[in-house]
This record gives structure tokens, C-alpha cells and sequence, in this order.
């Protein structure tokens, strides 16, 4: 039986970026309270690792109230336009480690939005990076989490849009919604916004997904990426399963299958993968 692990797989730039971020604080030893605003990424066992070091998730602008005596990591995902300005106002040491990729589409917002310009948003509205990205734009922002939300969209005709994704959002369903925009006559500047790393996650968890008669994603419960490659590989390859780390793994293999894949969200540490990747190839 065969194994192929995506090359793509694992830590995306961004993800390395926010991680590493925390690390050095905590390696610094200043004595410092070391918080996160919102989990640094969407990874549990990443989360947890660093809460055993004493580093705090602050989950909402009331907590940031009355902290002394700390640094405050941004998370990978970014925060709203409201709370960056709270951070700031606390007088303690502020750190950004929002991805490059999505600091981007908050400025292509706030510009567009700025020359008079309605934003779409493709993405889902409760994700923590679309809310960010919301607060940069002006009154005239929507967002689309698919196909058929746009097919619905009803607004004004007249105006011009702009329209960015999620940087994890679905290729394929992006274009769809893209072209729903375009045949219902509006006026739409298209800003494609999802990352390099998503696009080769997704193109390469396909390929492999067509060819496997068993498919693996790995990745966090909460992770947007991963979740999206799920559905990705679930269209191509029946028997595809969905697991954070090697516990959720319950495989029972027969002789007919003789390709596993393996993938895994932006979110994955590298070790994970490993640890499923040994376990399959020495126990099938």
C-alpha cells in the first residue's frame, strides 16, 4: 500500500509567523504577562501547548480592560478595527502578527470603501479574519459565504463593488460566486484574496484526493482551511476522514485499498503529520 502526504501540507507562512511570534516572547523570559488576542491560530494542541507556558487568550474587548504588566499578541487570523485601536490604547506592548495576506485586503478595503465603493466580502460572516476585514470597510460592505447567498444578493445595481475573499475561502466557489455577480448585471472589481498557500493546499488535496482510495485531512475543529480542504477531498475520494491528531484516527483498511493521502490545514504542526503518517505506513 502506498502513502502520499501532500507537499503542501502543515504551517502556512503566516501560521509560522504568529506561532514563532509567541515562542520568542515566552523565550525572552521578561517576566511579562504574555496574551493572545483570540487563539494565536486555530489549533488546539498548538493552544494548549502554549497556555501550559502561562500565555493567556483574552476572548473579547472587555478583558483587554484593566490588563497590567504584559504583551499582547494579535493572532494570525487579525483583529477588528476597533479592538487594534483598544490594544493600542492600553499602554502595553502590542504585537501584530495578523498574516501579511490579510493586513492586504484591510487596506484594499479601507481604500475602496474610501472612493465611494460597496465591499463584498466572500467568506464566512462569523470567522474571526471576515470580521476583521468587515470593520475596515464603510456601511456598504456584504458578505457571501457561497454560490447561492449571491444568486440572493438584491442590492443596489447602480453602485460599483469591490469584492474580496476569505484568504481560505474555496477557489472553485469563489469563481461560481464571482460569475453569479457578473451575470446579474453588477458592477464588480474582483480582488481575488485567497492566499498562494490555499490555492496549493486545495489544487494539490484534490489531486491526490481523485487518485486515494482513503483520504486524511488533518486539522483543528475550528480550522476554516482545513475544513474547506474537507470538502474538497470529500467530493473526490468517498472514504475521506477528518481528524485533529492521531487519537481521531480509526482506520480500518481492507486489501482494497491501495493509496492513502494525506493532507492537512495551515494550522497542522508538522509533528502531527508525521505521527499519521509513521502510524499508516507501519500498521497497513
Amino acid at each position: 500500500m502506498n502513502v502520499v502526504v501532500a507537499e503542501h501540507a502543515g504551517f502556512c507562512f503566516g501560521v509560522t509567523k504568529a506561532v514563532d511570534t509567541v515562542y520568542e516572547q515566552i523565550e525572552k523570559k521578561t517576566g511579562l504577562n504574555i496574551y493572545t488576542y483570540g487563539p494565536i491560530i486555530h489549533n488546539e494542541i498548538v493552544v494548549g501547548d502554549l497556555e501550559k507556558k502561562g500565555v493567556k487568550v483574552i476572548e473579547s474587548p472587555e478583558e483587554i480592560e484593566g490588563l497590567e504588566n504584559g504583551i499582547i499578541v494579535i493572532r494570525s487570523h487579525g483583529v477588528t478595527k476597533e479592538v487594534h485601536e483598544k490594544l493600542s490604547e492600553t499602554g502595553l506592548e502590542v504585537i501584530d502578527a495578523t498574516c501579511p495576506f490579510v493586513k492586504r485586503i484591510h487596506k484594499i478595503v479601507q481604500e475602496e470603501s474610501g472612493n465611494g465603493k460597496g465591499i463584498i466580502v466572500v467568506g464566512s460572516a462569523n470567522h474571526p479574519e471576515v470580521e476583521g476585514i468587515v470593520s475596515y470597510a464603510g456601511d456598504r460592505v456584504y458578505v457571501i459565504d457561497s454560490p447561492e447567498s449571491a444568486a440572493k444578493f438584491s442590492e443596489n445595481r447602480e453602485l460599483e463593488y469591490t469584492v474580496v475573499s476569505q484568504t481560505t475561502f474555496n477557489k472553485k466557489k469563489f469563481q461560481e460566486t464571482v460569475e453569479i455577480f457578473k451575470n446579474n448585471g453588477y458592477n464588480i472589481n474582483i480582488v481575488n484574496t485567497i492566499c498562494n498557500a490555499t490555492d496549493e493546499r486545495q489544487s494539490e488535496a484534490e489531486k491526490i484526493a481523485s487518485e486515494a482510495d482513503v483520504m486524511i485531512v488533518i486539522g483543528g475543529a475550528h480550522s476554516s482551511n482545513s475544513r474547506k480542504l474537507y470538502e474538497i477531498c470529500s467530493q473526490k475520494c468517498a472514504r475521506t476522514y477528518f481528524i485533529q491528531t492521531l487519537d481521531d484516527l480509526h482506520l480500518k483498511l481492507g486489501e482494497d485499498v491501495s493509496l492513502v493521502g494525506i493532507t492537512a490545514g495551515a494550522s497542522t504542526p508538522k509533528n502531527i503529520i508525521e505521527e499519521v503518517q509513521n502510524y499508516v505506513r507501519t500498521n497497513f
